[in-house]
């Protein structure tokens, strides 16, 4: 399960709000127009909130929808269909696989990678991590922290190194070990955008030139608490790189989970884990049916 019954989660949250606006109510254009404006106050942009809207207007004119529940299954079907990007949920199974971690300091990033490298390692995959982010001041210790917690190495330089440098060396190690996936941690200065994309573009040409046979993955973190400013992210982000699926950290019981629907419908940009937690298996495939048929599983 994606979730394990949070208390008063996105989706409780939801549900209540539709609940209220119902209240023994008739099915009308009023109706739709309070329910519009309940799934913008839950991080649901406003684009694909009309798509939704629009989509069960037309539903409730066509197949006659008068309750509250037909209403509600109605939307999580549309958010389903929104939101299920097929095969490209799943991480990649090749390997040799170098996965490039991005996104801002303080969204779970490196937390991040330490959950995937317990995964990978839970699957009997070898793992070694790559500390790139040599500008965020321990940020190498912070991952050599999970790298011991983990059981896997960790390549570093001293800080304010050349981040490149840490890629062809980690690819140097990962190559002679026979390493299955080397997750690689970068820097998430996104104030400086045009930097960052020179950084990037450096990374994917030595991973380009010294590991052609590697599967890629380009992975977004962004925390699920930020609400909009995450949306924001993914927009910046997407602009500076091709990114191949999101990990959607902290969406707890607090989280505002409609930009999960956001992100996957505007950018088009896939979620593939989610976590829920602080433990260490708290890092979740995601599973856009789950999501969407939890949506009114208060």
């Amino acid at each position: 399960m994606l979730f394990d019954k949070p208390k008063k989660s996105f989706f409780g949250k939801l549900s209540e709000k539709i609940s209220e606006v119902f209240l023994g109510r008739t099915v009308d254009e009023e109706l739709l127009e309070e329910l519009e404006e309940v799934l913008i106050t839950s991080d649901i942009g406003m684009d694909t909130t009309m798509k939704i809207i629009g989509q069960l207007r037309e539903d409730v004119r066509k197949q006659g929808l008068t309750t509250e529940q037909q209403v509600k299954d109605r939307i999580a079907g549309i958010v389903e269909s929104l939101i299920d990007k097929g095969e490209n949920h799943q991480i990649c199974q090749e390997i040799p696989l170098v996965i490039l971690m991005i996104g801002v300091n303080g969204g779970g990033k490196t937390t991040s990678i330490g959950k995937l490298a317990n995964k990978f390692k839970q699957e009997g995959k070898s793992v070694l991590l790559a500390a790139a982010d040599t500008f965020r001041a321990a940020a190498g210790e912070q991952l050599e922290l999970w790298g011991e917690r983990v059981g896997v190495n960790v390549i570093s330089h001293h800080e304010g190194a050349d981040p490149s440098a840490v890629i062809f060396d980690a690819i140097q190690s990962a190559k002679a070990r026979h390493i299955d996936v080397l997750i690689c941690d970068t820097a998430g200065r996104i104030q400086t955008k045009k930097n960052l994309m020179v950084e990037l573009e450096k990374m994917n040409k030595i991973i380009g030139r010294e590991y052609p046979e590697a599967a890629r993955e380009t992975l977004l973190v962004l925390d699920a608490t930020t609400g909009k400013n995450a949306i924001s992210q993914a927009k910046e982000f997407g602009e500076i790189t091709d990114i191949t699926g999101i990990v959607l950290t902290k969406l707890d019981g607090t989280a505002k989970g409609g930009i999960v629907i956001t992100i996957a419908d505007e950018f088009n940009m896939p979620v593939k884990f989610i976590g829920v937690g602080e433990g260490m298996d708290d890092l979740k495939e995601f599973d856009p049916a789950e999501f969407a048929g939890g949506l009114f599983n208060e």
